[in-house]
């Protein structure tokens, strides 16, 4: 008998997979990143078809299986913006994520950081979201140890929160923080 896992994720991305399956890649908060499949979920009669969708934030059930991970139930927390650019800029950063995360690594800092990001530009307005995007990826970058906040000195890394204090903070030191990841992202080589 295989062990039904609840947990919170960010939908990153999916593919196709077969006639009626998906693969989705979500970043979870118990597990990291995670591929898992779910069976049907293409069909009009799944349960999961709404809640899944790319960039959305769930509630998900999830089994580990023989072949992987498998998606048992999903529910959405919070749906994608109907504002094209905030959607957009979560994509740049998901694809990001994907690229500088292999495998499974529980990383709570960055999950809070990704939840806030999503939060903020799915109810922002759009002239906010080059900041969030600015300061995400900076986050994400010092979560995963390519960038150090003694680089920086600044209290941007020491909270998750995307106010309005941090954004200005942000949009001031801009051009040092664009520097930093710019060489931070040529540094990792991929």
């Amino acid at each position: 008998m295989y062990q039904k896992y609840h947990t919170e994720a960010l939908v990153l991305g999916s593919r196709e997979r077969g006639e009626n399956d998906r693969v989705f890649i979500l970043f979870t908060r118990d597990f990291g990143l995670v591929r898992a499949r779910a069976s049907a979920v293409r069909s009009e009669k799944s349960r999961m078809r709404y809640a899944l969708q790319n960039y959305a934030r769930v509630h998900v059930s999830l089994v580990r299986g023989k072949r992987g991970w498998r998606a048992a139930g999903a529910a959405a927390i919070q749906g994608v913006s109907s504002d094209a650019r905030s959607v957009a800029t979560f994509a740049r950063i998901s694809e990001l994520l994907i690229r500088l995360i292999h495998g499974e690594e529980k990383n709570g800092y960055l999950f809070a950081t990704l939840t806030e990001a999503h939060s903020a530009l799915m109810q922002a307005k759009h002239d906010t979201a080059p900041v969030v995007e600015l300061v995400c990826v900076a986050r994400m970058l010092y979560a995963l140890g390519y960038l150090s906040s003694e680089a920086l000195s600044t209290a941007l890394f020491t909270h998750t929160a995307y106010t309005g204090e941090s954004l200005l903070e942000a949009e001031t030191m801009r051009d040092s923080l664009l520097s930093s990841i710019n060489k931070a992202i040529a540094e990792t080589q991929l």
